[in-house]
């Protein structure tokens, strides 16, 4: 039976392995020579393998097959709308059910974390409605602790997920009316916050606007971190809950696609994080609360909770980085790529 990180890898520190890093790789190149250097020169335990954060070698790749609960392909766009009804009013009752489940994730190849989760996954899943609609979660916890569901947005005081604790096996319905639209989070609000943040209790919640947005292809990215040995400072960073997925697994998408990222920050233990495009910049929305006012820019930072939305298009066809622009994070699992593909022939204008 496997050993989850948090026993396995208890004398492990980002600190020491950055410091080792910078080392390393003044001589050294590649993944398995980085490895072996830093097991020489810190405490490393038998068959632990070092997290995939160095492009002077190979990354080392993740089989989407190993993550049967949450598949970071599939999640980036990968939005429940739940089930719906109407009211004798004809207003829309959108529903959805929320399962807190203990359960041991991998955030990064053979690297495994004792999470606790909505539906199983971390992040949990996201959830998609439009505004003036009445969302009900019907949420239950199947979990070891208590927990709640707090809601960004506007709700009533006894829906707010912070006084009505969820014992294990018991069950509470949340129902409220979704407003304003824009992009929001749900996360546990149980106290230690931090600890059931970290431990990852967290989603995104999408409130459309009545009037749709603009076609786009869309994607939700959800910042994240994970201390793996309990000494309070990550020892990874992910998007959406697996580190350098999209390094190793570049996002496709079509030149002169609108692209439209849902971006939200849950990160735990650091004061903020940020997302950094190469080769392009986007207009984002803060909050996205507003259709028609935004800036221009090509590197956000957001403090937990925060977030943007991000919408953009690359002109030309290749292989395009983005990151965290603080090099500790994105050495250590937060970074990705987008492969710009052309556009198809039948929709290329001739010279």
């Amino acid at each position: 039976m496997r050993k989850s990180l948090v026993r396995s890898w208890h004398d492990f520190s980002r600190r020491g392995f950055l410091k080792t890093s910078v080392a390393a790789l003044a001589g050294l190149a590649g993944w398995k020579t980085l490895a072996k250097a830093t097991q020489q020169t810190q405490a490393q335990p038998h068959g632990m393998p070092m997290p995939g954060n160095h492009f002077h070698g190979r990354l080392p790749s993740v089989d989407p097959e190993s993550f049967p609960k949450l598949d970071p392909r599939k999640f980036l766009s990968d939005f429940q709308t739940g089930t719906v009804s109407r009211l004798s009013s004809g207003q829309v009752v959108r529903e959805f059910e929320l399962i807190a489940v203990d359960r041991e994730i991998e955030v990064a190849p053979g690297v495994f974390f004792p999470a606790w989760t909505y539906n199983g996954t971390v992040p949990g899943p996201t959830l998609r409605c439009t505004e003036g609609e009445l969302v009900r979660v019907h949420f239950r916890n199947e979990g070891s602790m208590p927990h709640t569901i707090h809601f960004h947005g506007i709700h009533p005081a006894k829906m707010d997920g912070v006084f009505e604790l969820v014992d294990p096996g018991n069950e509470f319905v949340y129902e409220f009316v979704a407003k304003p639209f824009g992009l929001f989070l749900y996360h546990c609000h149980t106290v230690p916050i931090k600890k059931h943040i970290h431990k990852g209790l967290y989603g995104t919640f999408i409130v459309d606007p009545k009037s749709p947005r603009q076609s786009a292809r869309e994607f939700v990215m959800v910042l994240n971190g994970f201390d793996t040995d309990y000494d309070g400072e990550n020892e990874f960073y992910t998007v959406n809950g697996v580190a350098n997925y999209y390094a190793t697994h570049p996002i496709e998408i079509q030149s002169g696609e609108l692209i439209r990222v849902y971006l939200v920050n849950v990160t735990e233990f650091d004061q903020i994080n940020s997302f950094h495009l190469h080769g392009n910049v986007y207009r984002l929305y803060r909050t996205g609360t507003n259709l028609g006012q935004y800036e221009i820019t090509d590197t956000v930072m957001l403090c937990q909770g925060e977030r943007c939305v991000l919408e953009f298009t690359y002109d030309e066809p290749g292989m395009f980085m983005f990151h965290a622009h603080q090099s500790e994070f994105a050495e250590l699992g937060w970074m990705a790529f987008f492969k710009v593909l052309p556009k198809p022939l039948a929709e290329r204008i001739p010279l």
